[in-house]
């Protein structure tokens, strides 16, 4: 089907071209908003009515007259009505549409994709500083940063995926004092306890593997411990290597990959915040004020100016910001997303300023950002805050060991990012129609149990069906999921330029729906062999697209439930 829309979409450009010069390039279809009107809609005739001095009913019955006499319209489309004043509603033969059976099948776990377009972008996410275990907001945005990635790659992106931490400032002090604290005996509520201390029992695991000098390893780096309580330095190290260790098992639990980790404290050992410190003096886009140096952001469209180096000569932690962001550009990623909490908004302005100052030639609005918001945690009727664990707040960890991964990706991603968002632990292991994941995972458990129960009848290879006569796809249930079917990779489109992977749920919950419908409408292994295997292409498509959309949210596809 997407081939024959392809190919009346052609048709239409050529007859708009006839009619004014320079229409044919905007020729699209739309769906119509109720089912009933047709298949396809076209606007054209009222956009084209006014330069050509008609009534938008009389172009459509113009282009009406033009389209059916052309050989693909009279193939593929059975019928063209007008509608109020001036849509255009097509119909299509059952023939069409059942091309989308074979198209599915034919490119299996590729449907959807496009070609490969030569272009890289980096996604940025999670990017937790290592002074605790992931939390919820973290996997909010593991699940997006993943999901994106995935959508990119199916647009033909080369997709490279980079978290970046702090490894130095004042929080990572914390965390080496904190430990410290905990190595000589004291614990949270003793006098001696400071405020400003991590408290979780993290703390305190952290604090005995390093008084037993054990090694630490971790995706990016390892360290071993000397076990003395006064080695402060090496304390601080062992516990970022610790915790970057338990990072990587919440990530794998989550079944989530990184090509790179960026250090923060590179950027100052290698150099590249002092030199674009020194790029902004030089260009003349900052000032001393009261003892701190200034970035001059309101030339570039922040509402305040704001400062670079504090009057203590440590730098604000936007300064780095910018030096990293210039590193990707010079990296030769051209286009760049970040996916971070909505607490980071006020560092969208004052980066890209920095970036427009440092005169790279970056272009403006660059990188992009997707901002998520926090989420609530419901369980048994009332909200949970706390892990004994953290210490203060519920982990990612918890999360997939209350629920499970696939569970935690597909509602965290089900809706848009910057909506707040209340995760029901109860809701996510039912089994039951009203949990999302399960109402689609079941569609293509049932599916997949149908072709078992025809290959235990001696039914043949599944791959073999899209070589079957569809034509016994007809009725109304059969030509609905068809469409839904024909949907997805230009919702794959949208979703990835709108960097929205929740389009992704909706769709999924849209397709399980309507394949439940078919198959309550349709016995599948019914006496007739023809019927039984156009039948048996349509759920075999179904599945396959089912499984293609799950892949995308990274989100597994069983076969059994």
């Amino acid at each position: 089907m997407l081939s024959v829309k392809q190919d009346l979409l052609a048709a239409l450009a050529a007859e708009l071209e006839k009619l004014s010069p320079g229409a044919g390039a905007k020729a699209a279809f739309e769906s119509p908003k109720v089912a009933s009107h047709g298949d396809f809609a076209c606007t054209a005739a009222m956009q084209l009515a006014k330069p050509l001095k008609l009534n938008p009913r009389q172009v459509a019955e113009n282009l009406r007259t033009a389209l059916l006499a052309t050989p693909v319209y009279q193939r593929w489309v059975t019928e063209i009505e007008i509608a109020g004043p001036g849509f255009i509603n097509i119909r299509l033969k059952p023939a069409a549409k059942q091309e989308i059976v074979r198209e599915v099948l034919g490119a299996g776990a590729r449907f959807g994709y496009r070609p490969r377009r030569n272009a890289r972008v980096l996604v940025e996410f999670v990017s937790a500083n290592p002074t605790g275990p992931l939390h919820v907001g973290h996997g909010r945005q593991a699940a997006l940063g993943d999901a994106i990635s995935h959508l990119f790659d199916t647009q033909g992106w080369d997709v490279y995926r980079e978290f970046y931490y702090n490894d130095a400032g004042v929080q990572i002090a914390t965390l080496a004092t904190s430990t410290q604290m905990r190595a000589r005996g004291f614990k949270p509520g003793d006098a001696e306890w400071p405020e400003a201390a991590y408290n979780g029992d993290y703390i305190a695991d952290i604090a005995a593997d390093f008084l037993a000098k054990k090694t630490v390893r971790s995706d990016d780096r390892e360290f071993t411990a000397s076990g003395d309580v006064n080695d402060l330095d090496g304390m601080r190290l062992f516990a970022v290597a610790y915790l970057r260790h338990e990072q990587d098992l919440d990530l794998k639990a989550f079944d989530v990959r990184f090509d790179n980790y960026y250090l923060e404290s590179s950027l100052y050992t290698s150099g590249k915040v002092d030199a674009v410190v020194q790029k902004l003096r030089d260009a003349g886009k900052t000032y001393e004020h009261d003892g701190a140096l200034w970035l001059k952001s309101t030339e570039y469209g922040d509402d305040k100016d704001r400062v670079m180096r504090k009057g203590d000569g440590g730098y604000t932690y936007f300064v780095p910001d910018v030096a990293y962001h210039i590193t990707k550009w010079e990296r030769g990623f051209t286009k760049v997303v970040n996916i971070q909490g909505t607490d980071h908004h006020g560092t969208i302005a004052r980066v890209r300023a920095g970036l427009q100052a440092a005169g790279v030639g970056i272009p403006q609005g660059y990188p992009d950002y997707v901002l998520h918001t926090m989420v609530r945690v419901v369980r048994g009727g009332e909200e949970v805050k706390i892990s004994k664990r953290a210490g203060s707040y519920v982990t990612l960890r918890d999360l997939i060991e209350w629920t499970s991964k696939d569970a935690v990706r597909f509602f965290l991603l089900s809706r848009k990012p910057d909506t707040e968002y209340t995760f029901d632990v109860d809701l996510a292991v039912a089994q039951n129609n009203d949990n999302p994941v399960y109402y689609v995972q079941y569609a293509h458990a049932r599916i997949c149990s149908v072709l078992r129960s025809w290959q235990e009848q001696g039914g043949g290879d599944v791959a073999a069906l899209k070589d079957v006569d569809l034509s016994a796809l007809e009725g109304p249930q059969a030509q609905a999921l068809m469409l839904q079917l024909a949907k997805y990779p230009d919702m794959l489109t949208a979703a990835a330029e709108g960097e929205a992977p929740h389009d992704v749920t909706f769709y999924l919950r849209d397709l399980a729906a309507s394949y439940h419908s078919y198959y309550d409408a349709e016995r599948i292994l019914v006496e007739d062999e023809s019927v039984k295997l156009a039948r048996l292409a349509l759920v075999a498509a179904t599945a396959q697209v089912l499984h293609n959309g799950l892949a995308v949210l990274g989100v597994s596809a069983p076969a059994r439930m």
